[in-house]
């Protein structure tokens, strides 16, 4: 007889841990909880039609909750019953609720948007980043349009509005996405050709866009920069992730996902899990004593949180990605002078530059493929004990800068 499957319970998935790959918790009747490696729930039940395997997707634990989930999976299983595919049916549905015609720009978008996610091609992050863009910045004005019936003067009503708030790099990703709707909607028949291919050089080159990188390089400008991060009279849950940035210069989103489980703080490292890196590679970041200091102040405040910085509503869900930016413009400086972002690149530059660290030493750390003379692409343990001797002196010298010091030239620094 086949083994029976135990119902899932409200403790059992509250209490589900993420792990380095992707694990399914089972409930019966199709319905099972996928938890990732980045931590998130998504309920999903698996089905036959016509002897065909479908899958639906019910949403996000704790947002659906399991009731919730179940009620789905009975109704997905009365249009089965009937002989009705529950996906098709879902999506008939979506689409005369929104009044939108099939071959509708939002209709086509989202098909593409769901064959990424389907397909693994991003993160869970970046896919909420892409739908969150093309529902604020493109479905209010080209959304119920034909796809076949939108035009270039179109696409650049939408580049010229986004343009308008000062965030042109924006406007240039919204470019980005309706092209590769264009593409998927051309491989598929629903369309014949990509009008976002005339607006290639319509927005200006990144040269220009990206004059001041958002970034410091200059060591006599990051000092007042940290001396304002150490003095900063917002959250301290904020203050503290400010703290960490510019000492492991990763990016914001790794460092607002970060998890106690993943710091082992007798070895001083915090192992990134695969499916939190942009590369897809576990990463691992050596700690400094200055960043384990900052981690220990923290600690007694977010512990009861599975996340290092969680957000200021919810401890079951890290702080927003606006959370560092935000900070930035409450000390007094734009988004045209330094980003979260930006402590990678003033990382690179002044590591390189200023003391003298071998760039291969640098992309590592930066978790970029760098090939070795055996052809691997990236490992998380290559120059672990030179990363970590970077590390170190990194850390000291930017406490040299807060301090006042002048630039010490890296023997000297090896040498103390």
């Amino acid at each position: 007889m086949p083994k029976r499957i135990a119902p899932l319970t409200n403790i059992s998935i509250k209490n589900a841990k993420s792990a380095e790959k992707e694990r399914k918790m089972f409930d019966g009747g199709g319905l099972f909880l996928l938890v990732t490696p980045s931590g998130g729930k998504l309920w999903n039940m698996k089905y036959r039609h016509d002897g065909k395997e479908g899958k639906l997707s019910f949403g996000a634990y704790p947002s659906v909750s399991l009731a919730d989930a179940r009620v789905r999976r009975e109704e997905a299983q009365k249009l089965l019953s009937q002989g009705i595919d529950p996906a098709v049916y879902r999506k008939q549905e979506k689409t005369l609720r929104h009044g939108l015609k099939a071959n509708s720009f939002e209709i086509i978008a989202r098909e593409w948007y769901a064959k990424q996610v389907e397909d693994k091609t991003w993160t869970d992050e970046h896919a909420t980043t892409i739908m969150n863009r093309m529902e604020k910045d493109m479905f209010p004005w080209i959304g119920k349009t034909p796809i076949t019936e939108v035009t270039a003067k179109d696409i650049r009503g939408i580049l010229d509005r986004v343009r308008g708030r000062g965030v042109i790099e924006t406007a240039r990703r919204c470019l980005t996405i309706s092209g590769q709707v264009f593409t998927y909607a051309i491989s598929y028949d629903k369309a014949m050709y990509n009008v976002s291919a005339s607006l290639t050089k319509y927005l200006p080159p990144i040269s220009k866009t990206r004059k001041h990188m958002a970034s410091i390089t200059d060591p006599k400008e990051l000092a007042p920069l940290l001396r304002s991060i150490d003095g900063y009279q917002g959250s301290f849950v904020a203050k503290c992730a400010l703290q960490l940035l510019p000492l492991l210069f990763v990016r914001p989103g790794e460092l607002r996902h970060m998890e106690w489980s993943e710091i082992d703080f007798d070895a001083a490292e915090w192992n990134i899990p695969a499916g939190k890196m942009k590369k897809k590679n576990p990463h691992l970041v050596p700690l400094s004593v200055q960043a384990i200091h900052v981690l220990n102040e923290i600690k007694p405040l977010t512990c009861n949180s599975k996340y290092v910085f969680p957000s200021a509503r919810s401890y079951d869900r890290c702080m927003s990605d606006n959370t560092v930016n935000a900070a930035f413009r409450r000390m007094g400086f734009d988004g045209e002078t330094i980003t979260g972002h930006g402590f990678r690149a003033t990382a690179r530059t002044i590591l390189d530059e200023v003391l003298g660290f071998r760039p291969d030493f640098i992309e590592h750390q930066l978790a970029h493929a760098v090939k070795d003379p055996n052809g691997t692409a990236y490992n998380r343990t290559a120059f672990l004990s030179e990363r970590r001797k970077m590390m170190q002196t990194w850390s000291e010298y930017l406490d040299g800068l807060k301090q006042g010091a002048k630039v010490i030239p890296l023997k000297q620094m090896v040498a103390r």
